[in-house]
């Protein structure tokens, strides 16, 4: 056997360069973690709605929706801008009726809860008019939460929908396969389901529209549902219900009282700063009842 002073050198090595290609693998054993950890950081940094833009990134990003995740980054940012009072977000209000009118819909949920912020604008106070009679319930409860900011009670009708339960329909006829049980929560775009039309091995999702949380399911699971039946019923969560009730506080009328009082006294089930904010939305109903009366 031959001793270590024996053994054969790598050509260029010395002894000092023994055990070098093993400090060379403990150290990228060391970076890998390292570098997985930074990327993971600089995504979510990236994603964050809490990272500050530059107003030439506002300016972008509210102009080319080719990036969506960006656009809702820049509507968020002017939407927090526009609350604090900044006069200086007044140069993006261009960009932001123009995205009210953009064929996505989260871009025209977003631009409508945003024009809600600033209830002097006679063009955000007509826009979000119109949007009243827009096909997606998203958009038209933000639309009538922002009218109420304006002190405008033509979205009534919708505030008192937001109180109640959604019945989601099915988008196709076909055989249904639940993704969602009872009680889950879901969000604006979950998919609650897929359908499988007869004759087809294509599925087609059946999306929610709205947040909330599933109260029932309509059918049992590999059930045939037809074209528009009801598949769920989503119950409102309490953020929603929240907001109606501050907007119903600005604006709600005598036809609202019936779903007011339920959850003021408690019978909806909802926490305790739901049930007192709506006794606070109770009162000012009959308040302005009472004064309409005199």
């Amino acid at each position: 056997m031959k001793s270590r002073s024996e053994l054969p050198s790598q050509p260029g090595a010395d002894e000092g360069d023994v055990g070098g290609p093993v400090r060379k693998a403990n150290t990228t054993i060391l970076i890998v973690p390292i570098l997985l950890v930074l990327i993971t950081f600089l995504f979510w940094y990236q994603t964050w709605f809490g990272r500050k833009l530059s107003d030439r990134d506002m300016t972008q990003y509210l102009t080319d929706t080719s990036r969506p995740h960006e656009t809702q980054h820049a509507l968020s940012q002017l939407s927090d801008r526009m609350a604090a009072g900044d006069r200086g977000a007044e140069r993006w209000y261009p960009q932001l009726l123009a995205l009210a009118g953009n064929k996505e819909s989260q871009f025209r949920l977003e631009a409508a809860w945003a024009m809600g912020q600033d209830n002097h604008s006679d063009e955000f106070h007509q826009a979000l008019r119109k949007m009243l009679q827009d096909p997606a319930p998203m958009v038209r409860a933000n639309a009538a939460l922002g009218l109420a900011r304006f002190g405008d009670a033509s979205g009534d009708a919708e505030l008192r929908s937001m109180l109640q339960p959604f019945t989601l329909g099915a988008p196709a006829a076909g055989v249904i396969k639940f993704r969602m049980k009872e009680k889950d929560e879901v969000r604006n775009g979950t998919i609650i389901a897929r359908i499988r039309p007869a004759g087809s091995n294509q599925q087609q999702d059946v999306l929610s529209p709205v947040g909330g949380v599933i109260q029932r399911l309509l059918v049992p699971e590999g059930g045939f549902v037809v074209l528009g039946s009801g598949v769920a019923v989503i119950d409102p969560d309490d953020v929603q219900v929240v907001e109606t009730l501050r907007a119903l506080y600005l604006v709600g009328q005598p036809e609202d009282l019936g779903d007011v009082d339920k959850i003021a006294s408690g019978a909806a089930g909802m926490p305790d700063r739901v049930r007192l904010q709506a006794q606070a939305t109770a009162r000012a109903i009959r308040e302005r009842q009472s004064k309409g009366k005199s």
